[in-house]
């Protein structure tokens, strides 16, 4: 499986695995086929009469519009299909996308796959020498280094693959109790990108046993923040997590 290193916000290199192209195929067939079923039901479910046809087909398909970044922003960067397939969107630098960059992706999936271009060419609307930019968005994955089409090189995102991982939620976040006393306050001084990036380095010391990467970013992010600590450095890294939550929701 291709493997891409990103270096982190920290300068520490993280070597993540890349979403083979059959897993985003799939995926978004599965996302596609979701979609219809959607549409199948608002059609059974909707009694359209001929003075409201526009209003309703307006309140069916912008659901169908805005599927991608509806659930990748509050799904952290998947949809059914990506869960399906257990793939997810990451940013370049091994972070969560930010509002923007996942609106950006949406935004030129027309332009990576411009299905259109077909219907355009068969009524003449535009030349036919135009089909092969069709596969735009294919050989963008296939070609660049990262496997990035066209939306993931402008929004600075990439999928990774999650096989034989847990999420990133299920190792990194846990209950803070209400008798909970914080050790690091410094934590406040990290930016959302820091913790980001803190989490993903987290999962991936956990997915490698590599305990040498927990020790150089505890001692980077010590060296940043200017304090000192007894924990060994992978605890170190889960109580700065577990106290950015508690200063956080407090």
């Amino acid at each position: 499986m291709l493997q891409v290193k990103l270096d982190t916000g920290f300068n520490i290199e993280v070597e993540f695995p890349i979403s083979p192209f059959h897993k985003r195929l799939f995926a978004w067939l599965i996302d596609l086929f979701i979609c219809w079923l959607y549409l199948q039901l608002m059609s059974s479910l909707t009694n359209i009469k001929a003075y409201d046809v526009s209003w309703l087909e307006i309140l069916v398909v912008i659901p169908l519009l805005l599927y991608f970044p509806l659930l990748e922003i509050p799904l952290n960067g998947q949809t059914i299909g990506k869960m399906a397939m257990r793939i997810k969107v990451i940013t370049d630098e091994g972070g969560q996308p930010t509002i923007g960059q996942y609106l950006i992706r949406w935004l030129f999936r027309m332009v990576d796959f411009p299905w259109w271009l077909l219907f355009a060419v068969l009524n003449d609307v535009i030349p036919a020498w135009t089909m092969p930019l069709i596969f735009i968005g294919l050989a963008s994955v296939i070609f660049t280094p990262k496997s990035q089409r066209i939306g993931d090189l402008l929004a600075g995102t990439i999928l990774i693959d999650l096989k034989n991982q847990t999420s990133w939620e299920d190792t990194v976040f846990t209950e803070v109790e209400s008798t909970y006393k914080p050790r690091y306050p410094q934590v406040m001084q990290l930016s959302d990108r820091d913790i980001n990036t803190l989490k993903s380095i987290i999962e991936s010391v956990r997915r490698k046993n590599d305990y040498a990467l927990a020790m150089k970013i505890g001692d980077r992010i010590k060296s940043k923040l200017k304090m000192e600590s007894d924990q060994d450095s992978i605890e170190f890294l889960h109580t700065l997590l577990k106290d950015y939550n508690y200063y956080s929701t407090n």
